[in-house]
């Protein structure tokens, strides 16, 4: 590479599925930027070597994806109010040597739903999982001040505790129940949520098309593949369904202008991610 070349990354653990570096490179490409992304896989237990290891590499700017989003706030020099509000980060820029985080999945997740118009007005919302994806789930949804209450479901309930007292700490009113137990409650509520990595794999839908109701939203944030078990039964339920790549443009896009200062060139990097097939029916 180059000496001026500008090198930016995502670090995880899986990172094999992610669609990050080909989106971030087609609108590097696109804006004629001389920037390259790549990929690192990072174990849980090596991220804070990782980090020290980017700072020596004087990277430009990373993201983080599961499972260091909340962790990895402990080897930031800085963080901007998105990432206090979210208390995660998936977004770091390296400003001379000073490390300062952003929570871009803020606005990635909130924004699809804008461009459907959705009225929050007492909407009941189902958020599976607790990490740090369902962490800014809940800090975009804070700003709806109108949304009804949320159930964190999640399959150790003392995470969703947690997430419950930052989400009530945000003046949401926020309930918690085992992930097993979603069933029970999905069938009432307006928007369902899968912010956890449950159909990456390939798994089944932790909802069957039965307990979701006609007419309701579901976003899942597992962008592959695109069409996931929990979209398919939502279709079939005649459910609204929000794909994850919506979001994955989103936030990577806000990723983009806080790198680079310029506007992001989502067409290039909608066109990356869905090719010649265009988007899902």
């Amino acid at each position: 590479m180059q000496g001026s070349t500008k090198t930016y990354c995502i670090i995880g653990d899986p990172i094999q599925h992610s669609l990050s570096p080909g989106m971030q490179n087609a609108a590097f490409a696109s804006a004629g930027l001389n920037c390259t992304y790549i990929a690192f896989r990072v174990p849980a237990n090596e991220l804070k070597e990782s980090i020290e290891s980017l700072r020596s590499i004087k990277v430009s700017g990373f993201n983080i994806t599961v499972p260091h989003k909340v962790e990895v706030m402990k080897y930031l020099d800085e963080l901007d109010s998105s990432a206090r509000k979210a208390t995660a980060v998936n977004t770091v820029i390296n400003i001379e040597g000073i490390f300062r985080g952003y929570n871009t999945d803020i606005s990635g997740f909130v924004e699809p739903l804008r461009k459907r118009h959705v009225d929050f007005q007492g909407m009941r919302v189902l958020l599976l999982g607790a990490g740090g994806a369902a962490r800014a789930v809940v800090a975009a949804l804070s700003q709806e001040r109108s949304i009804g209450r949320i159930i964190i479901a999640n399959r150790d309930v003392r995470r969703a505790s947690v997430l419950a007292r930052i989400g009530s700490g945000l003046g949401l009113r926020c309930e918690t129940l085992s992930l097993e137990n979603a069933q029970d409650v999905s069938p009432e509520c307006d928007l369902i949520v899968n912010a956890t990595t449950i159909g990456l794999g390939n798994e089944s839908s932790p909802i069957n098309h039965d307990h979701i109701k006609k007419g309701s939203i579901v976003y899942d944030m597992v962008y592959r593949p695109i069409v996931t078990d929990l979209i398919e039964n939502a279709k079939y339920a005649q459910a609204i369904v929000v794909y994850g790549y919506e979001m994955l443009i989103e936030q990577g896009a806000k990723a983009f202008e806080i790198w680079t200062g310029l506007p992001a060139p989502k067409e290039a990097m909608k066109k990356n991610l869905l090719g010649i097939f265009g988007e899902p029916v």
